[in-house]
């Protein structure tokens, strides 16, 4: 970053901070419930956002003091949680959060509702149980994704797993505030490999040097990156972690003898933009090299670098990297890059087309035990009528100590799992109400919400409480269109931010006001699509009449296999608004008009709620299951 370089206030915050120590360090000591605008800046370097709930806000009188907590979020490269680690959150966020954990859609855990009094007792424990929050949130390299699925016998995962951890200890901040702050300086056992703490020393060979010379940051610096920065690591064909979402993405590249060569790799993907600001844009990254094994750490750290000394540092909705690429273009970036990395950018190796993978179920890992795949509705782990998944889980890894692997659709993978104890296992499933992934319905299977209200402070409706809802809507709207069968990727936010990805979706929800959301279409299954917004404003009120001529449309003209999302945007949004301008909508059939509706039998509460379930799982009508059930019982 030049001296003469315009800087936000922000900036400034971070130059000042002590390499992030302050003010948290003072705050962390007075009485007040709640940190400093500066002090809330740097907090969230440490994996910490300040929250008010915004449910008690509504309630409280005019002039009273907000409600304040803090949300708290894991550094778990590759979605990796220990069992330790597991149960020690399991514990904090009944002692001091709201007694649930929430996935997220990076691939890690948020504790809600943790009070400043706490936070300290809070974060010293889950890094004494195997765990960290540091740089899970900042401007700084997040959590690095990978795929879940724990396979052995697959090396190409083996190296996804393991270059998640290796890269994300590349990039982790090194001047110790992390440690000063919350352990009062006392140091946690890590086992950084050696060849990681060499690439990060190393100074760069290009014309500019990746590493800042002298400083306490040797990658960072004292004012870190323009805004945050993402990597996630492929296999090929497993797009499981939305590889052209982030900053950089990279793929395994391995010899017909499962050698690693190198990687793929790919840049200038985001999704967070504003609304009414056409200046942001969503973006997928853009193919530029494949990265030799021996460079991926100087290649790495030239990407870095070209953001760091490049990207905007005053307008920060114009920060990430993938406005460089907007701006400069393709070309542009790499001659830039060439002067960080010295190496000749070598084509890309030929992959295998890419796939949506979420490995639910029962699954050998390749080593003689299992892993289980485990549906988790938005992301959120509690305990509900009908459902116990929170006690489920505290019970199978108390009793088993399995690792659990977090995906990137919010959902969990237990693994290491005995074949002796795979019955066992099923049973406390079961037992608990936790459904089979051909009893959960594919709209909640394919579907995901941020948390939005009541503790997001940029949130401008709701997202995790609505989306149930709206997708039971779905599903009565598209049974009744005869498309019970079909698969739909839906994804919800309460803000243009996009942490669920609702970019990518073949069924997008922005929310743009009260109740209200921009309805974006045209991603499809794989992921390997943008969506566009078709409507700048939805009044949830109008769901159903908004899709229904849209899904018409799609059973009358689509291709065969054709997905929802790929026939958008393939007829286009001009086709589909003149189809719905001249659709005339189906009326549903009154009870009592047809000559086949004669009689009503009423049902137990829990022969229904079976019923319900089965209809959900099948994709098929309560009333088609019912008939079928009947003439098979009178004929036989």
């Amino acid at each position: 970053m030049t001296n003469t370089m315009k800087r936000s206030k922000l900036e400034s915050i971070k130059e000042r901070s002590n390499f992030l120590r302050g003010p948290i360090d003072a705050e962390l000591n007075n009485d007040d419930p709640f940190f400093s605008k500066d002090g809330i800046q740097i907090l969230k370097f440490h994996g910490s956002y300040q929250q008010k709930d915004r449910d008690l806000q509504k309630a409280k009188a005019k002039g009273e003091a907000p409600t304040y907590s803090m949300m708290l979020r894991t550094r778990s490269p590759g979605g990796i949680i220990p069992w330790q680690l597991y149960l020690t959150l399991d514990q904090l966020c009944d002692r001091y959060g709201n007694h649930t954990l929430r996935a997220t859609t990076r691939q890690g855990f948020q504790m809600h509702g943790i009070l400043k009094q706490d936070l300290k007792t809070v974060i010293a424990d889950i890094v004494k149980n195997m765990g960290s929050t540091v740089g899970a949130c900042g401007d700084i390299n997040r959590n690095v994704m990978a795929p879940p699925a724990p396979f052995k016998d697959r090396p190409a995962y083996v190296y996804a797993h393991e270059y998640a951890h290796k890269l994300a200890d590349l990039l982790a901040p090194q001047a110790g505030a992390y440690y000063d702050v919350w352990l009062d300086g006392e140091k946690a056992v890590t086992a950084e490999a050696p060849e990681v703490t060499e690439a990060r020393n190393k100074s760069g060979r290009g014309k500019r040097d990746t590493n800042i010379a002298n400083s306490d940051e040797p990658i960072y610096g004292t004012h870190y990156m323009p805004r945050k920065f993402k990597i996630a690591i492929a296999t090929p064909g497993d797009n499981s972690v939305d590889l052209f979402t982030n900053d950089l993405g990279l793929v395994v590249i391995t010899d017909k003898k499962h050698k690693l060569l190198g990687f793929n790799a790919y840049v200038g993907g985001g999704l967070g933009r504003t609304h009414n600001n056409e200046s942001t844009i969503v973006r997928m990254a853009d193919p530029i090299a494949f990265v030799p094994l021996a460079h991926v750490y100087e290649f790495t750290k030239a990407v870095v670098a070209v953001q760091r000394d490049n990207g905007d540092r005053f307008n920060r909705r114009h920060a990430r990297l993938k406005y460089l690429l907007n701006d400069w273009g393709v070309e542009k970036f790499k001659q830039v890059l060439s002067e960080y990395y010295p190496e000749r950018l070598e084509p890309l190796k030929p992959l295998p087309k890419w796939q949506y993978l979420d490995y639910l179920g029962w699954h050998e890992q390749g080593d003689g035990n299992y892993f289980v795949g485990i549906s988790i509705e938005n992301g959120r782990i509690l305990d509900r009528e009908g459902l116990k998944l929170k006690s489920a889980l505290q019970e199978i890894i108390g009793e088993y100590h399995l690792p659990m692997h977090l995906t990137p659709n919010h959902n969990a993978l237990l693994c290491d799992i005995k074949p002796k104890d795979r019955e066992a296992i099923q049973a406390i499933l079961d037992r608990n109400g936790i459904l089979a992934p051909e009893q959960v319905d594919p709209l909640v299977r394919y579907s995901m919400a941020c948390p939005a209200f009541p503790t997001c402070g940029l949130a401008i409706t709701e997202s995790e409480r609505i989306l149930p809802s709206v997708t039971d809507r779905l599903r009565k709207l598209i049974d009744r269109l005869g498309l019970g069968e079909e698969k739909f990727i839906t994804r919800m936010t309460g803000c243009p931010n996009g942490c669920a990805r609702p970019y990518m979706a073949e069924i997008g929800f922005v929310g743009s006001g009260v109740d209200a959301y921009q309805l974006w279409l045209g991603g499809n299954f794989d992921s390997t699509q943008l969506a566009a917004p078709y409507l700048k404003s939805m009044p949830l009120a109008e769901l159903e009449t908004t899709l229904e001529p849209l899904f018409v449309y799609f059973k009358q003209a689509r291709k065969p296999k054709e997905g929802f999302g790929s026939f958008c945007a393939r007829v286009g949004f001009d086709g589909l608004r003149s189809f719905t301008a001249s659709y005339v909508p189906q009326k549903a059939s009154k009870a009592g008009k047809s000559k086949d509706q004669r009689r009503r039998v009423t049902l137990s509460t829990d022969t229904y709620d079976r019923l319900k379930q089965a209809a959900s799982s099948r994709g098929q009508s309560m009333k088609q299951i019912v008939e079928t059930a009947i003439a098979k019982y009178l004929d036989s």
